[in-house]
């Protein structure tokens, strides 16, 4: 009879790879989930963002009523119009529209997000790094993948927020099929101006992620900043709330069950 002190001690090698295979089975298992959660979190916190800088627009419109923050660029054909990315933010890269000359210091929603001091006067030479503008980076800013720039170190963006100096964009134009201009302003006039009677605030909306952007200009910029379901948007409304994770018509499509573009239904009838 054999004595069992005898047996040898520790693990065979077919009880060592099943032990390896159930542990790659587990990793398949828990690491899209892993990442799919930090995915979501990272929504979740530009979604926050995005609600302060909602606070911010509140402020503003009580010190300014009727009016959207809103800068003046120059336009590459001369004269001059309200460009929608200067509403706050940082001084961006981009070498048209005053996105590269026009820093925090002038960008009209800074002061209502930020507690902290913003130097009154801040340097265009692009060698000299722009004052930062954390509220206006989201943690999901994936940029793009192609800026259609023949321009070296630009033809594509990391960051839109380092691009455009903001992650984020106001509703000033809906989209259309024109790549060198916007036929269809909505909440700012293209010479600037006030904001036009809205019908429905609570489906406006008024900020969000330049993902809401994604087929404007008759094309598709892939920005898939929220994964694999489509291209998807962070929206903050005329009345307050903020919409995570949204799901972005394809083509010039102005308006969902979840959001629109127009103040007001027929307001394409204008143009």
């Amino acid at each position: 009879m054999c004595d069992a002190r005898s047996r040898p001690s520790g693990f065979t090698l077919i009880e060592l790879l099943v032990v390896i295979a159930v542990i790659a089975l587990l990793v398949g298992i828990l690491v899209p989930s892993l990442g799919g959660a930090r995915r979501q979190a990272r929504i979740t916190v530009c979604g926050s963002r995005l609600q302060q800088i909602s606070v911010g627009l509140t402020l503003y419109e009580n010190e300014f009523p009727g009016f959207l923050p809103q800068h003046m660029g120059p336009l590459p054909g001369g004269g001059e119009s309200v460009i929608g990315s200067l509403f706050g933010g940082k001084r961006g890269q981009l070498p048209f529209y005053g996105i590269n000359e026009i820093g925090a210091a002038l960008r009209p929603l800074n002061p209502y997000v930020t507690s902290a001091g913003i130097q009154a006067e801040e340097s265009s030479d692009p060698g000299v790094p722009p004052i930062e503008m954390p509220q206006f980076r989201s943690p999901i800013d994936e940029g793009l993948r192609s800026t259609g720039l023949p321009i070296p170190g630009l033809e594509r963006a990391d960051l839109m927020y380092d691009f455009l100096g903001s992650s984020y964009t106001l509703n000033d134009h809906a989209p259309d099929r024109n790549p060198y201009g916007d036929d269809y302003p909505t909440l700012i006039p293209s010479g600037g101006g006030r904001l036009p009677p809205v019908e429905q605030p609570t489906k406006t909306w008024v900020v969000g992620t330049h993902t809401i952007y994604n087929y404007d200009d008759g094309g598709d910029r892939r920005q898939m900043w929220f994964g694999s379901a489509g291209v998807r948007a962070n929206l903050a409304f005329l009345d307050g709330h903020v919409g995570l994770s949204i799901p972005v018509a394809e083509g010039q499509t102005p308006t969902t069950d979840d959001y629109t573009f127009l103040p007001q239904t027929r307001w394409l009838d204008r143009f």
